[in-house]
């Protein structure tokens, strides 16, 4: 028999055992395999099943497989328990035990697969497991883009590596880059808090999370709510933008931008700082602040403002730098410097620097203090207030001591002596107690309040009463000198005490005013002489 006939008879042979029979296929010969070419990579290629079936008049489009069924494309291979396969479309659907893999980094399983040759799209459907090393995917409804190297999910699903595990209804992970984005109903749980954002990219390797769009990440110790920013979860950093906030028991730090360390419990504001204490009714801000929730430490400075809303009247203080912590016997302590300005309706103060003790409720200030309330004004070396549930209570006025209450336009009372004590009742001052080479000058007031002569006297003690802010009764003691002196018979020089200044262009006038600097004023020698020497406290 010829040789032309021999060939047809063999392939005759062969289709009539392809629809009846089972075939041993083989794997590639190694010159197929080497010869790459961009067309070859993105073909499929059968590699073995225990049976193929085939039949041209009922399905000529697939070939049916069962049993240990094998395919490759390019590097990656696919295995299931059958198969119809599309050589035509360069496609396949695979059922039961599907499994992919590529190398020995990336494995993918599932119940079903659909491939289609023409998007390079591998669909996984049922009980999806897609495994990178450490990084296991989750979910029931896997795409696989071969092309791209990104498989993705959209009916829920979740990411679990080595720190973290990351939920959504929509995921995408890509092993080249360990790239994984997610959205909607997001949750990343670590051991140490949980983050629960609509927008977020994650890297399995350096493991570090971005965020995007309203996200709050919780923990035992504290509540972050951010929109913007990035979450270090391999060093438990933070970084944070656009107006976020560290929410800590009944803290609130809040800046443009804030940065955490979730080890050192410590979060650092940049541009307008805000930090707020519901429990001590304060609030402190800044340009710059940082507070540590361990030492329980809040500092704030360029253009510092701190402010008491403890009572119906705020007060409002600006200094260069305020901070705020416990000292050692775990007692609340505030303390301002340089520039010191607060104003509240009642009450406006300047100084250098300050200091709130919660121990005792008592302020402090040094350096030129002054302090005005109403018409009076009273400054010293140092001046210290004590309150009640933040009511003043009393102050004590410490050497170099002078008090004046202006009377008319012209007219001041005036006291000076070692040291002054003003007791407060009901937010009024009721007596004052001057002690030590005490000097005063007096306008007493008839009762229609016209004022008709001025009384100059020293001695060593001082007490004087008000009511309704007006003097009712002076007791003054041992060895009393004094003089009257009617109104016309008044100079410059008699109607003062040598110690007198009205510092009404260093008063705050409003809760805004207290960020006006004030120039050194010129004085002459014997102003200088009137000024006093200040005391600070040591840090």
């Amino acid at each position: 028999m010829s040789k032309s006939r021999i060939f047809p008879l063999l392939l005759v042979a062969l289709l009539a055992s392809t629809v009846m029979g089972v075939p041993q296929l083989q794997k590639e010969t190694p010159a197929t395999t080497n010869n790459k070419n961009n067309e070859s990579e993105e073909k499929v290629y059968l590699l073995y099943a225990d049976s193929l079936t085939f039949d041209a008049k009922m399905s000529a489009d697939y070939k049916v497989l069962h049993g240990n069924v094998q395919f490759r494309k390019d590097s990656m291979y696919m295995y299931c328990d059958s198969a119809y396969f599309y050589e035509q479309n360069n496609s396949l659907d695979a059922f039961g035990n599907v499994r992919m893999e590529q190398g020995d980094t990336l494995f993918i399983y599932g119940d079903v697969l659909y491939y289609d040759g023409k998007e390079q799209l591998a669909e996984l459907r049922n009980n999806v497991r897609m495994i990178n090393r450490n990084v296991t995917l989750y979910t029931d409804s896997l795409n696989y883009d071969m092309a791209e190297n990104l498989g993705y999910y959209f009916v829920g699903g979740s990411i679990v590596d080595d720190k973290n595990e990351l939920v959504s209804i929509y995921g995408e992970y890509s092993p080249a880059t360990k790239d994984a984005r997610f959205n909607y109903e997001v949750v990343l749980t670590n051991p140490e808090y949980v983050i629960y954002s609509d927008t977020l990219t994650y890297n399995t390797d350096s493991k570090m999370s971005y965020l995007y769009g309203p996200s709050t990440i919780v923990s035992d110790d504290n509540t972050i709510l951010t929109t913007n920013g990035w979450y270090d979860t391999a060093n438990d950093h933070a970084m944070l933008l656009d107006r976020s906030r560290l929410i800590s028991d009944h803290r609130m730090l809040s800046g443009d931008t804030l940065y955490y360390d979730r080890n050192e419990r410590f979060g650092e504001a940049f541009g307008n700082m805000f930090m707020m204490d519901s429990t001590q009714s304060v609030i402190m801000e800044g340009q710059y602040g940082f507070y540590n929730e361990n030492t329980k430490y809040t500092f704030a400075t360029d253009s510092a403002r701190v402010m008491e809303f403890s009572r119906k009247d705020t007060l409002y203080m600006h200094a260069d730098t305020l901070m705020s912590f416990y000292d050692v016997d775990s007692t609340r302590v505030l303390r301002a410097f340089y520039g010191v300005r607060f104003y509240r309706i009642d009450a406006q103060g300047v100084c250098d620097s300050l200091q709130y003790l919660a121990r005792d409720s008592s302020l402090t200030m040094f350096d030129e203090p002054i302090i005005w309330s109403g018409d009076q004004q009273i400054f010293g070396d140092t001046i210290r207030m004590f309150f009640n549930d933040s009511t003043i209570d009393w102050a004590h006025v410490i050497n170099s001591a002078f008090a004046t209450q202006r009377k008319g336009e012209q007219y001041y009372d005036q006291m000076e002596g070692n040291t002054i004590k003003a007791f407060f009742e009901d937010n009024e001052m009721r007596r004052i107690e001057t002690s030590g080479n005490v000097m005063a000058i007096f306008y007493p007031q008839e009762s229609d309040s016209t004022v008709t002569d001025m009384l100059n006297t020293n001695g060593s003690f001082l007490n004087i009463y008000l009511k309704d802010n007006k003097m009712e009764k002076m007791v003054m003691w041992p060895n009393v000198k004094g003089k009257m002196y009617p109104l016309g018979q008044l100079t410059k020089e008699n109607m003062f005490l040598q110690r007198y200044i009205w510092y009404g262009d260093r008063r705050p006038i409003d809760k805004d005013d207290i960020y006006r600097r004030i120039a050194a004023p010129v004085v002459s020698e014997d102003d200088k002489q009137r000024r006093t020497s200040g005391h600070k406290f040591n840090l």
